[in-house]
Parts: C-alpha cells; structure tokens; sequence
C-alpha cells in the first residue's frame, strides 16, 4: 500500500492525533513506534514523506535515517524534544531534510510537510514527462552545458559525471539552477526550497557544504556555488 506520510515515533497517542490531523487534510497516513516496526513497514508499503524522532525506546531516529537513505531518496523529517544545535546539524548532516523541534505546532508542522509532497509529486511529474519524451531532441539540448539537472532520478550531471542527491540537495541545487549567475538570497532559497523564510542559517550552511562536497574538487575553495557574504550563494556555470 502507498502513503503520503509514515510517522515513527514512540510516543503513540502524539502520533495517532498527527496522523488523524493529516488525514483531515487528505494526506494518507500511518505510524509505527519503532525502529523495527518501520523496517518492517517499508517492506510491504511505499511512502513519499517520513516523520522521524530520534528517540525510539531501544533505536535510534538517526540509526533509522542512515538506514532509509540507503535504499531510499524521499524527504525525511526529523521530529524530535531534543534541542541542542548539535542533535540539528547531525540530523541534517546525516541526511535529514528538516528538524521540527517538540511540541510542535500541527498546521506548523501540516504546511512543512505540504511543501515537501508537493516537491515529491513535482518531481514524480518530471519524472513521468521525461520517459515520455526520451525521444526529443530538447531533452538533450544542454548535453554540452557544465552541469545538467536530471529530477526523475533526483540527481545531476557535473562533467560527464551523474551524481545522487538527497530530496532537499536537489531542491537546493534546483532552485540555484534557475537562478543561475545570479545571487540568490538566503531569504528566497528559504522561501523556495523549505517553504518557510524563518529558518536559522545553521540549516542552509549543512545542506549548502554537503552540496559542495558532493559538486566541487575542493569543497574549501568552492568554484561552483559560491557564497555571497551577508547577502546567499551564486551558482557559477
């Protein structure tokens, strides 16, 4: 069976009421309280979103992460009481999309996780669009540019070299492509790639150097993206 969301949180009653608020609002939900029980879950059932705590009685949110991420690219979103800086930067370093911290506000939390399907069904979309149109020769028109944006399999092209990105990595590049050799402001990447202009820097700078490791021979002298002191990032092709 598919889902829109798979919450996977110990405490059952909080992720029982966010599920019944998200069907509300037509967006399929399940939960489960474990880390065994979401293993078990994605074996015969599909999802486009995850909700993830980090503290799951016996396992680990960030164990159960790095696990997903090796067989899936969908946007996980950590869920979680923990405060501290550092439990944000490891969520998101480790492959983590968002961090909402507890308690969380559910429309809050309902647009967080709208911005996210809707970025998912978008990308289906072009996924669709382009095995359709395998055949056309515009498909293939930047062949010859530096870097190539390729969303049914959310991933890139840099130099001849195909390269996977995390959901919210090609959202980013994605929003820097459009606006390419033209700064983009942190305020506007905000806006577009997490829906939401009120984040803290922290949150860009893990996805902006994860991005650069994966793009630049040397990601301490970046050539491609390149930061704009006070102001965002320019993508330079």
């Amino acid at each position: 069976m598919h889902y829109n969301c798979l919450i996977v949180d110990d405490e059952e009653e909080l992720s029982k009421m966010t599920a019944e608020y998200f069907q509300m609002f037509d967006i399929t939900t399940a939960y489960v309280n474990s880390a065994e029980e979401c293993y078990k879950f994605f074996e015969d059932n599909t999802v486009d979103l995850l909700l993830l705590d980090i503290n799951l009685g016996n396992g680990s949110g960030f164990d159960v992460c790095k696990k997903i991420r090796e067989e899936y690219q969908l946007p996980i979103l950590f869920i979680s009481a923990r405060q501290g800086d550092d439990d944000v930067l490891i969520a998101l370093s480790i492959g983590g999309d968002d961090y909402i911290r507890k308690p969380y506000s559910m429309a809050i939390l309902l647009a967080k996780v709208k911005v996210n399907l809707k970025r998912v069904e978008q990308l289906k979309t072009a996924g669709q669009d382009s095995v359709k149109d395998t055949d056309n020769d515009d498909i293939n028109e930047s062949e010859n540019e530096k870097l190539v944006l390729e969303p049914s399999t959310m991933s890139i092209i840099l130099n001849g070299e195909r390269i996977s990105l995390k959901a919210k990595e090609f959202a980013l590049i994605e929003c820097l492509y459009k606006y390419k050799n033209t700064i983009v402001t942190k305020d506007k990447l905000f806006e577009e790639v997490w829906g939401d202009s009120f984040f803290s820097d922290g949150t860009l700078n893990v996805h902006i150097r994860k991005l650069r490791e994966k793009l630049e021979e040397n990601p301490n002298d970046p050539q491609i993206i390149k930061t704009v002191w006070g102001t965002g990032y320019i993508l330079e092709l």
